[in-house]
């Protein structure tokens, strides 16, 4: 068990980073062979002492007895993974926080900005879109059709990752019972369904949460840029040319693994400017957030919406990341470190 470090003055303080793992990952686990060992570096640089912490559901006693130990917990865990959710862990980490060890990010903030339904609450920022939410089954059958009439739509559960739960819906054609092409996020090919076929694909979403419906964004097929934030400063940017919801094959040809390049990227500086002095202010404003708990590592994706009238570039949002941002460009663990650091100084 580590020592607590809070009064020691070559020490700011101690912090544990945490990922999940099996009991064989567990006894392994040390700084050096991990794949956050560059956080772990740059944060010892700057006087942080940081432990790894293994999670697994059945080791929650040992978890709970390590975090009781340090100042603060940054965690790497998706909401999903091998069919197991973050229920357990995040009634952990709610436990620790009331006992004043900061964890980041915080559940509470996650559940506000890390979950789909946020693209329906930003809808009316510059970054928004033609977004709705079904809570109900039967408000999503109720109201898809007219939206499907307009044109494709994006599909997304509320709490999911790599693109588990995300399809793209159009359209067949006039029929009785309407009929709808459907493309899974995971998934290479279309297939055509009755859209209550497709309604009953979905209705385990509404077991815990809600379905958010945008418009397709035509321009996907340009790629997807994702903002890296270390609180609310841009850390880097990763274009990618995706594959999923592609279908024209020469698109898919051109998917290929996200590039990761620095904040001073040029062709990304109206992004960065966006994100730094209007979209997190506006985004903590209107989800209520305090800036001091924003994420310590953040994404957001964006895809490219319609050129306005100088025939400059807008963005869409797609999703905003939060529960395990990784990989990240080089320059991320030195920011990261920088925020740790901010994070332990007294808040007035």
């Amino acid at each position: 068990m580590p020592t607590n470090l809070r009064g020691d003055k070559n020490h700011l303080g101690r912090v544990a980073i945490l990922w999940r793992g099996d009991a064989t990952a567990s006894r392994n686990a040390t700084p050096e062979s991990s794949r956050f060992k560059a956080v772990f570096a740059a944060l010892a640089n700057l006087g942080i002492a940081a432990d790894p912490v293994v999670y697994g559901d059945d080791v929650q006693n040992a978890v709970r007895e390590h975090l009781a130990s340090v100042d603060g917990v940054l965690v790497w865990v998706n909401p999903i993974h091998e069919g197991r959710n973050r229920a357990k862990l995040d009634a952990l980490l709610h436990e620790v926080a009331t006992r004043g060890v900061w964890v980041s990010a915080h559940p509470d903030v996650i559940l506000k900005m890390g979950t789909k339904e946020v693209l329906y609450r930003t809808r009316t920022m510059s970054w928004g879109s033609d977004t709705a939410l079904y809570e109900t089954l039967e408000a999503m059958r109720a109201e898809l059709p007219a939206r499907l009439a307009v044109g494709a739509r994006v599909i997304k559960r509320n709490r999911g990752n790599g693109g588990q739960g995300v399809w793209k819906v159009s359209l067949t054609g006039a029929g009785n019972p309407v009929r709808v092409w459907v493309l899974d996020a995971t998934q290479d090919t279309p297939e055509e369904l009755t859209l209550d076929g497709f309604l009953r694909r979905c209705a385990a979403y509404f077991e815990d949460g809600s379905v958010v419906d945008q418009p397709f964004q035509p321009r996907l097929t340009e790629g997807v840029v994702r903002c890296y934030m270390v609180g609310d400063r841009c850390a880097g940017f990763g274009h990618q040319k995706v594959k999923a919801l592609v279908e024209e094959p020469w698109a898919r040809a051109e998917g290929g693994p996200r590039l990761y390049t620095s904040k001073t990227d040029p062709r990304f500086q109206t992004l960065r400017r966006l994100m730094e002095d209007t979209w997190t202010p506006q985004l903590v404003a209107m989800l209520d957030i305090r800036p001091h708990d924003l994420p310590v590592i953040w994404d957001a994706d964006f895809m490219l919406g319609p050129r306005n009238a100088g025939g400059a570039d807008t963005y869409v949002l797609g999703e905003i990341n939060v529960s395990s941002v990784f990989p990240f460009p080089d320059e991320a663990p030195n920011e990261i470190a920088a925020r740790v650091v901010d994070l332990m100084r007294p808040q007035r």
